[in-house]
């Protein structure tokens, strides 16, 4: 398979975005598409951490769920969940099940309003200048950069949870920190990390 695909719409896309309808949605409407909003921001750093070591396909399904199960990722209701919420989070079949995964969310919503400049001012210092282009293949797509590595050691300080180099770095290119959108994807996300 091509890293660049023309889909049954005629367009090109990234390979992995016409794999799956579910994913010709997300590739097309948001992957790599600024984000900006500390709610906004935790719910895909979340998301990012549950997804490690499963399929990103598995945690976009269950999306809907994560949401309502986790108050729509509102911070300060996060923060506020002791044993009781824990214990309900391990009981409920329309999320990833993981005690350590649904405890450094708390932890990371804890973590977030402890922040004084909230979390989006932070996650968004650590995007990186914008490239002259686009990347040809996956080839050239790194899976954590020294911006990723940094983002990862400033949240680590802060107390935050399951968010290494690559977690960070995918989170960058989820929320635009960084366009990897190859060269000819129809895709379009200005002010994204990309020039030109």
């Amino acid at each position: 398979m091509s890293d660049l695909v023309i889909g049954a719409d005629g367009l090109p896309r990234c390979a992995w975005g016409s794999s799956t309808p579910d994913y010709a949605v997300y590739h097309d409407t948001e992957w790599g598409r600024p984000l900006h909003g500390d709610d906004a921001l935790y719910e895909r750093m979340t998301l990012e951490a549950f997804q490690s070591g499963l399929s990103w396909l598995t945690i976009l399904r269950k999306r809907a769920n994560f949401r309502l199960a986790f108050d729509e990722f509102h911070i300060p209701a996060v923060a506020g969940y002791g044993e009781a919420e824990v214990n309900r989070l391990l009981a409920d079949a329309g999320i990833v099940r993981n005690r350590a995964k649904i405890e450094a969310a708390i932890a990371n919503a804890r973590a977030a309003l402890d922040l004084p400049e909230g979390l989006s001012k932070l996650l968004w210092s650590y995007a990186p200048p914008p490239r002259a282009s686009r990347p040809t293949s996956f080839a050239q797509v790194p899976a954590l950069t020294a911006e990723s590595t940094a983002m990862a050691k400033a949240l680590k300080k802060r107390g935050f949870r399951f968010v290494g180099p690559t977690t960070a770095y995918a989170l960058m290119q989820a929320t635009g920190m960084v366009d990897d959108h190859l060269a000819g994807c129809h895709v379009v996300t200005p002010g994204s990390g990309v020039m030109g």
